[in-house]
C-alpha cells in the first residue's frame, strides 16, 4: 500500500492506495503529526509515500515519514512517466504535475485539457504523445469574491456557489452573476479555443470546485475526483525502483 499526501492551498488530503485503488480518504484543514500517525497507523500495510506540497508544513512531519515508510518528496527534479516542455519547471506547481500525470495514464493516447477547479483555476494540455505542454492559470471562485471586497471599497465578501441569473437585480446578486456566469464564460471559452488547436481533445476537470462546473459547462468534461492524488500515487510507484 501507498500513502499519497497532498497539502493544498486549502486543504490537506490523505490517500492510501492498494494496487491503484484509492481505499482510503482524509480530509484535514491543516496537517498535523498526531493526525497523520492516526490515518497511517489505520492502515498497517502502508510500506510507502509521497508529499506533495504548495505551502509550508510542520518539520515533524519529514521526520516521522522518513522513519516510518520508504518516502518521497515531490518535486520538479524528479522523474516523471511524461515529458514536459515546461520552460520554468521549479516553477510548475506540483500539483499540475500530478494532475496531467494522472490523466495521461487514465485517458492514453489523446490529447487532454486538464482543469483544477480549487484555489485557483488552473489549465494543462498534455498531448497523445504524453507531453505536458504548459497550460494558464487564473483565479478561482472564492479567490474572485475575495478580490472584489478587498480591493473595493464597498463590496460585500460573498461565498455562495450556485445558479444564479446572468443579469443581477442588486449588487449582491452582480457578484454571484459575475464571479459564476464570468467563470463559467471563461472555462468553456477556453475549452473551446483549445478544441480549435486539437480537434477531438479530451476535458479532465477535478479540483474542489469541480462540482459546481460539471453540469453547467457547455463543453463535455469527465470529472475524475482526486487527480492529485492518484497522479501522486503513480509518481511514487514509478519511482520506487530508482529511489530504493
Amino acid at each position: 500500500m501507498n500513502l499519497a499526501i497532498d497539502i493544498g492551498n486549502t486543504l490537506v488530503k490523505l490517500a492510501v492506495f492498494d494496487k491503484g485503488q484509492m481505499i482510503s480518504l482524509q480530509m484535514l484543514q491543516e496537517i498535523t503529526l498526531p493526525a497523520l500517525e492516526r490515518f497511517a497507523k489505520s492502515h498497517s500495510s502502508i510500506k510507502s509515500a509521497i508529499l506533495a506540497t504548495v505551502r509550508s508544513y510542520p518539520s515533524d512531519i519529514d521526520a516521522y515519514l522518513q522513519k516510518s515508510f520508504r518516502y518521497l518528496v515531490f518535486n520538479s527534479s524528479m522523474p516523471v512517466p511524461i515529458e514536459s516542455s515546461y520552460t520554468t519547471p521549479a516553477t510548475l506547481g506540483a500539483d499540475r504535475l500530478a494532475s496531467a500525470v494522472a490523466a495521461h495514464a487514465l485517458i492514453p493516447s489523446e490529447n487532454i485539457l486538464v482543469i483544477n477547479a480549487g484555489t485557483a483555476i488552473t489549465y494543462d494540455l498534455i498531448t497523445a504523445a504524453g507531453e505536458h505542454l504548459g497550460g494558464a492559470i487564473s483565479p478561482g471562485l472564492m479567490m474572485r469574491y475575495k478580490a472584489l471586497h478587498t480591493f473595493t471599497g464597498r463590496l460585500p465578501l460573498l461565498d455562495e456557489i450556485s445558479d444564479t441569473p446572468l443579469t443581477g437585480k442588486s449588487t449582491t446578486d452582480s457578484i454571484l452573476s459575475g464571479v459564476l456566469n464570468g467563470t463559467l464564460a471563461e472555462v468553456d471559452g477556453m475549452i473551446e479555443r483549445y478544441h480549435l488547436i486539437y480537434p477531438g481533445m479530451k476535458t479532465v476537470m477535478s479540483g474542489g470546485d469541480n462540482n459546481y462546473f460539471d453540469k453547467r459547462l457547455k463543453n463535455k468534461t469527465f470529472a475524475i475526483p482526486n487527480l492529485v492524488l492518484t497522479g501522486l500515487n503513480i509518481i511514487l510507484d514509478y519511482n520506487l525502483e530508482k529511489s530504493f
